[in-house]
């Protein structure tokens, strides 16, 4: 099982510049809320992003991860 530090230690490392929360929805470390902005997100849309957040966690999501519910921004629109 992941805890929401792990996993935001895995964000911010696999999308350098980034900043990740992270809040265990249920309290079962299975199904987690995670709210991340980076300057990378910039140009690229809802899909793209959230591959790349799925990338930074790894092989979890659809294991011990089995919901991930993700709002992605760029620091400008988090400013919105």
């Amino acid at each position: 099982m992941y805890s929401p530090d792990e996993i935001k230690i895995l964000v911010e490392k696999g999308i350098p510049g980034s900043r990740a929360e992270v809040r265990d929805m249920t309290g079962t470390s299975d199904h987690f809320e995670l709210i991340v902005v980076a300057e990378a997100f910039q140009g690229k849309n809802a899909v793209a992003r959230h591959r790349m957040v799925y990338g930074a966690i790894g092989s979890a999501v659809g294991g011990e991860i089995h919901a991930l519910s993700l709002r992605t921004l760029t620091p400008e629109e988090e400013k919105r």
